[in-house]
């Protein structure tokens, strides 16, 4: 205890409760910094994720390729019916063209793989199947299909048009130029498979600037 200077008596904490009392200040601090830090080291991740975004070049590739049906695919395709011509086809590849113009690609597969193992030498029915497979999003049977046909018919352009389509929807630019290249070569005046091909080289470029 100590006196003042009016006289009064004033009690003084002892040593113990003065540790105690700086313990507890100390303490508290402790916690908030701890809770500050976790916080920030918990968020870090998210903060860095939104930075790094706009600058990767794979988050570009992922933009295209998961837009790939946004682009315009073989006008062709597209717009297929039957006609009598259909009639003098295996069963087998004129049900497969039904189903594709339906867009029952799995129906597709089924019939004009039957279709090939009849007809192997076939390239429009190898190019459909890569089609049906393509629009199940299954490049790599695709690509196999694709090639085999341009392997029987190398001037086939619906063949190169839609394998610079299904390697536009892989992100692999480069490949599908070649394509246009190749298609013309092969078309000399306007074609329908080459000015395809242009548009979803064009719309995969802005998609890819965004």
């Amino acid at each position: 205890m100590s006196r003042t200077a009016a006289g009064r008596t004033v009690r003084q904490p002892t040593d113990g409760t003065t540790i105690m009392m700086r313990s507890i200040l100390i303490a508290a601090v402790a916690g908030v910094l701890t809770s500050v830090l976790a916080s920030y080291f918990l968020t870090a991740p998210t903060r860095q994720g939104r930075t790094a975004t706009p600058a990767s070049p794979d988050n570009a590739v992922s933009r295209v390729t998961n837009a790939a049906e946004a682009w315009p695919i073989c006008s062709t395709m597209a717009a297929m019916v039957e006609t009598p011509d259909w009639a003098a086809l295996d069963p087998d590849f004129a049900a497969g063209k039904r189903a594709i113009g339906a867009g029952d690609w799995e129906g597709a597969i089924k019939a004009l793989s039957n279709a090939g193992l009849r007809d192997a030498r076939n390239a429009d029915i190898q190019n459909y199947l890569g089609y049906a497979y393509r629009r199940l999003r299954q490049f790599d049977p695709a690509m196999q299909h694709y090639r085999q046909a341009l392997t029987l018919n190398p001037r086939h352009r619906s063949a190169h048009e839609h394998l610079g389509e299904a390697l536009l929807a892989r992100g692999d630019l480069a490949k599908a130029k070649e394509q246009l290249a190749a298609l013309e070569q092969i078309c000399l005046i306007p074609c329908n498979e080459y000015d395809d091909l242009k548009r979803a080289i064009a719309e995969y470029n802005k998609v890819a600037k965004r």
